[in-house]
């Protein structure tokens, strides 16, 4: 990427200024750019000639450099972040396809350095979104989508990417959060209408069914009972493996179940649509009560066909449990036999991948997913980056850990209400009964390991009476003065999960 034309090799600029950082350091059309080390934190480095533009288009200090070219020292700021994506086109988030790839959540805004570090040790062959994190996320953090997205540009340009990466606004639930998160520049968004699935439909009584059939906003889905009857009772869909009959009472009950949720879609997808801005679209009906059937999977997927919504992934509800942060819960078998007719009308009907969604530490189920999508899948994590984060802070200071764990059982009850999970206080070993030496293993215990991770939002944000942060400030500080010990934790960790995937 160096050009003839500017006068410094990067040899140079890497021997004399960016020590600390030396991935960071890239030359790119007629200008400089690195991550330079600060007393009061991070900055970026820009050099360029006095007349070139680019350094308009930042926003910091300005110094004389050699050959009378000119340094800023600018503040990691959205504006830079901005500026930064737009000056090195590689950091801009863009359209990823049907590869294999993995959205890695980053709550705290410090661990992209130790995804990428995990991507590469698996040879980059999984197309990565380190830009990842949920509306209900960014709230219960106190984190905005441009804060999501300018922590993962500074991380990523950090670290030193070059290559093709996304940024994922996941479970979103209203137009207006699809138009802040497209104003921060992201590239993947995640339609989130679990609140308009309908789970008591799978065991209503038939009368009960076609009444809520007769009350589906028709028009929204622009066709009639009528219409239903002749697209799909009776029709057979022919599958790789076998054929599916579309009974009439299971296509009902599809309707009845979905048919709010596909109009919802339908309106956030043009919503999107009318934005301008490049986007991929992924729907997300795994935060439900019950499991998708193949027959409400084919419904779903051939109504949004039908309204014309573009898709590149979904993830339905799977049968077993995919709680927070443990291995998957349920009969493997079971699960492959079903996932594997999930995959075949992904392709029938698509192709589209399939989205793994609370998709962290389900060791044993990767393997299948890769074998039966043909890497037409799309893993998304995100509280387990947190976790690692505790299990920095274990090794770090056992103290302050163990304050965290004493609050997180405390606000355990109040916090779990919003997620699918099944830890219980009593069988979480008590505080005081772990030696200093055995607390990162707590992250190894079910219990522990779901208490801590569904309580992130009150450990962050819960202030003292003074109004201080009671634990959040010490843990970014903590993260930040020991940068390698939590990206080598995530490498480690994040290797587990990509290496399977990696076909």
């Amino acid at each position: 990427m160096s050009d003839d034309k500017f006068p410094f090799t990067l040899d140079h600029l890497r021997a004399h200024l960016a020590a600390d950082y030396p991935d960071s350091l890239v030359i790119h059309n007629d200008a400089a750019y690195w991550m330079h080390p600060a007393s009061a934190g991070k900055q970026l480095a820009v050099i360029a000639h006095p007349q070139n533009a680019i350094l308009d288009s930042f926003h910091g200090g300005r110094h004389q450099f050699e050959s009378g070219y000119m340094l800023m020292l600018c503040p990691l700021n959205h504006a830079n972040a901005r500026a930064l994506r737009a000056a090195l086109p590689w950091l801009k988030p863009g359209l990823l396809g049907l590869a294999t790839s993995a959205g890695m959540g980053d709550r705290l805004g410090l661990a992209t350095p130790g995804h990428m570090r995990a991507m590469r040790a698996v040879g980059e062959k999984i197309a990565p979104i380190f830009a990842q994190q949920s509306i209900r996320e960014m709230e219960r953090t106190g984190r905005s989508p441009n804060d999501v997205m300018s922590d993962a540009t500074f991380g990523a340009f950090e670290a030193g990417w070059r290559g093709a990466l996304g940024a994922d606004a996941d479970h979103l639930k209203t137009p207006e959060h699809i138009s802040i998160c497209v104003s921060a520049g992201f590239s993947f968004y995640t339609i989130d209408p679990g609140a308009y699935v309908d789970s008591d439909a799978d065991k209503d009584a038939p009368n009960v069914i076609a009444e809520k059939v007769v009350a589906l906003p028709w028009i929204d889905l622009e066709c009639s009972p009528t219409d239903l009857e002749r697209n799909y009772f009776g029709h057979k869909i022919e599958l790789e493996s076998r054929a599916i009959q579309l009974d009439k009472n299971a296509v009902l009950r599809a309707a009845a179940k979905y048919g709010k949720a596909i109009a919802h879609v339908a309106k956030m997808y043009r919503h999107l649509a009318v934005q301008g801005a490049p986007f991929e679209l992924e729907v997300s009906v795994d935060e439900t009560d019950t499991p998708t059937t193949h027959i409400e999977h084919i419904f779903f997927a051939s109504e949004l066909n039908r309204l014309g919504v573009e898709w590149v992934s979904l993830a339905p509800r799977y049968i077993g449990r995919f709680e927070k942060g443990v291995d998957y819960i349920g009969d493997l078998k079971a699960f492959e036999k079903d996932f594997a007719l999930h995959a075949e009308i992904a392709r029938a009907l698509g192709p589209y991948k399939l989205s793994l969604h609370s998709g962290s530490d389900k060791f044993s189920v990767y393997p299948i997913a890769a074998k039966q999508t043909r890497g037409m899948v799309h893993l998304k994590t995100a509280g387990t980056s947190y976790l690692e984060a505790l299990h920095t802070i274990a090794a770090l200071d056992p103290a302050f850990f163990r304050a965290i764990y004493v609050f997180a059982r405390e606000r355990y009850e109040t916090d779990r209400a919003s997620y699918h999970v099944s830890a219980e206080l009593d069988r979480a070993p008590e505080p005081g009964s772990v030696n200093d030496a055995d607390l990162p293993a707590l992250l190894d215990q079910f219990d522990a390991r779901e208490i801590l991770h569904v309580t992130f939002g009150s450990v962050l944000r819960t202030r003292d009476i003074g109004g201080r942060f009671m634990f959040y400030d010490k843990l970014m500080a903590l993260l930040r003065a020991n940068p390698d010990a939590y990206a080598a934790n995530l490498e480690k960790h994040f290797v587990k999960h990509l290496k399977p995937f990696v076909i």
